[in-house]
């Protein structure tokens, strides 16, 4: 069938059959779809929405796009997250080894940054000698030896969603729920998962900022991945402001080793990363309650296993072996420090969190059309929490840019998404609630 009668039934607002979504993705494969119609097909979803049934046929076209990933020969169950995105969410790079320190193994295939919001490939390419996409040899390694690998798509698994992602990001059409869906849930399939946890952020920094449409897509995200027969569950949590301290690439690997090592942990992605790791463990049959997977996963980070798992991995994926004691030795750094300084007494009441997001994106850390490079230094940091009390003239936030002009711009940005107000807010739930597949 020609992909421009395909594109015309949904852009009419037509039911997709099966074998439509099977052809068009075999031709967004191949080549022979073009980027304009990929371009249209996307923007034709996003106004006019899939249902459940066409959801799954193109969530299992695209996983079926490449390889399947088969671990029936790991001693352990199989499980992993995903978030829909954020800005200083950081929480695979803790996760994953917490997790696998844990008993589990977590292969998990992750993306680059969309818009505003970060990815954890970025993150990790800023690791000097980290084999960020390896073959499925080095990944099997990485599984078998370490318990976990933090990776991107390799060329075999789930192509399709690999080009359809690059033009969504510069298309407009990033929040479509029917797309965002099957774009995560194509790459976890193909990972060979038996357990999957979601991460549905909900504010003024993720996709969705109303709690009905974080619902409507952590509904969406559970009922699509249970048709498509996985095991599964979701948990919204809050993106009114940042949920590390720190945004960028760079930065925010060295944040997680901080927090891996005990040096350093932001209390909100604390909470969220131990939500999601007592989530994955009771999922994946480890533990008989999230009371004891939350019990399991506190002790595990305690005792450092977590912290050896992640450098293990680091290791094994061709980054420094002393990686996680000398994160400083590795990690680049920016040439220009800014302090962002507040101009009036009071307390943070609000953040526009896109607006942090998108200062980093202006730094170079983030990209406006999918073939820009990332500058993996450039971000911000000790980004103050809401609630946090100021006087005129305290920083806020310290810019990490290329240049003073650049300092300057984003400073101007990061200043301008601080709300300061004469009282101190009631803080915002970390964790908001749990969605289930329905019976």
């Amino acid at each position: 069938m020609l992909p421009q009668e395909i594109i015309r039934h949904k852009r009419d607002g037509h039911r997709l059959a099966p074998h439509e979504i099977a052809a068009f993705i075999d031709g967004v494969t191949s080549g022979t779809v073009t980027d304009g119609q990929v371009a249209a097909f996307a923007m034709a979803v996003f106004f006019n929405g899939m249902n459940r049934d066409e959801a799954v046929a193109m969530t299992l076209a695209m996983r079926d796009s490449g390889d399947v990933l088969d671990w029936s020969d790991l001693p352990g169950p199989v499980t992993d997250k995903h978030s829909t995105g954020g800005v200083g969410d950081n929480v695979s790079l803790m996760l994953a080894p917490i997790v696998a320190a844990c008993g589990a193994y977590v292969p998990m295939i992750s993306g680059r940054g969309l818009g505003h919001t970060g990815g954890t490939l970025d993150k990790m390419d800023a690791i000097p000698g980290y084999i960020s996409q390896p073959d499925i040899a080095l990944l099997r390694k990485a599984v078998l030896e370490t318990g976990c690998a933090i990776i991107g798509q390799t060329a075999d698994l789930a192509p399709a969603d690999r080009r359809l992602y690059a033009i969504r990001d510069v298309t407009g059409t990033v929040e479509s729920v029917p797309l965002i869906t099957a774009s995560i849930l194509s790459k976890k399939l193909a990972a060979g998962l038996q357990s999957l946890v979601l991460d549905v952020k909900v504010g003024n920094g993720a996709f969705m900022e109303k709690s009905r449409d974080a619902t409507a897509l952590a509904n969406s995200l559970v009922e699509v991945a249970s048709g498509a027969g996985l095991k599964v569950s979701a948990l919204i949590t809050g993106m009114n402001e940042p949920l590390a301290s720190a945004a960028g690439n760079a930065v925010e690997v060295r944040n997680a080793v901080d927090f891996l090592t005990g040096r350093f942990r932001d209390r909100r992605l604390e909470d969220v990363t131990l939500a999601l790791a007592a989530e994955m463990l009771q999922s994946a049959g480890l533990v008989s309650s999230n009371q004891d997977g939350m019990r399991r996963a506190t002790e595990t980070l305690a005792s450092g296993r977590a912290a050896v798992t992640f450098a293990r991995m680091v290791t094994v994926l061709g980054g420094p072996a002393d990686f996680i004691e000398k994160p400083e030795k590795y990690l680049p750094g920016a040439a220009t420090e800014f302090a962002v300084k507040a101009t009036t007494d009071g307390f943070v009441t609000g953040i526009a969190t896109r607006d942090i997001g998108l200062a980093v994106v202006g730094l170079g850390g983030g990209r406006t059309r999918p073939d820009d490079k990332v500058d993996p230094a450039v971000g911000i940091t000790r980004l103050l929490p809401i609630g946090a009390e100021v006087n005129a003239g305290d920083a806020l936030a310290l810019i990490h840019a290329r240049s003073p002009s650049d300092a300057e711009a984003a400073a101007a940005a990061v200043l301008s998404a601080y709300a300061i107000g004469a009282s101190k807010p009631a803080a915002d739930k970390s964790v908001i609630r749990r969605i289930l597949p329905r019976d």
